[in-house]
Order: structure tokens, then sequence, then C-alpha cells
């Protein structure tokens, strides 16, 4: 099996991180939410529970910032990443690659270019 072409390499990369940043916008979604629900947990019965629910939420409110603060070095990732693909596509088209790959490289630029500014 032959080895990738670079078009190829910078294709999946961007596929790859665009894949990686939906996946924490899901995880940033459900932990708000456990958020919001433990939130109103204690505005609803403070006095009552075994007194965890105040550390858990402590916890959780902790896990959304840490997970707020990886979208923006990704957005640099990705962005470094479809610079790089772009320059390789360039590349691709002077040379005569296959149509295929090329197409592929394309959507991925799509994607990368058109993803949604990160929720903070």
């Amino acid at each position: 099996m032959p080895a990738p072409s670079p078009l190829t390499i910078a294709t999946q990369s961007v596929q790859r991180l665009v894949k990686e940043e939906g996946y924490y916008r899901k995880e940033l979604a459900q932990q708000s939410e456990r958020v919001q629900k433990l939130e109103a947990e204690l505005k609803d019965a403070p006095e009552t529970g075994d007194g965890n629910a105040a550390f858990m939420l402590k916890q959780e409110q902790k896990a959304v910032e840490e997970t707020r603060a990886v979208f923006a070095p990704l957005h640099e990732r990705i962005a470094e990443a479809v610079r790089r693909l772009e320059e390789q596509t360039a590349t691709a088209e002077s040379e005569g690659a296959a149509e295929e790959e090329l197409a592929k490289a394309r959507e991925a630029l799509k994607l990368g270019r058109d993803l949604e500014p990160s929720p903070v």
C-alpha cells in the first residue's frame, strides 16, 4: 500500500480536528445541562440532601470552564490545518492530482472554514 500523499494527510488532519471540535461542543452542552440541573436542585431545596450538591455543582462548573478553555487553541490548530490544506491543494492542482482527492480536500476546507465561533 503506498504512503498517503501530503494532500490526503492534510485533508484528514482538518477532518479530524473538525470532528474533535464537534465532540467538545457536545460535551460542553451536556456539562452545561448538568450544571443547570444541579443549580435548580440547589435552588429548590438548599437544605436537603447530603451537603454534597454544592461540591458537585462546583466540580461541574470547573469542568465546563475547562472544556471552554479548549476551544481557543483548538480553533487555532484548525486554522493552521486549513492553511496547510490550502497550500497542499494548490500544489496538488498544479501537479495534476486525482480529482477525487481534490474533491475531498475541498470538502474538508469548507468544513474547516465554516465552523461556528467558539462557544464562550
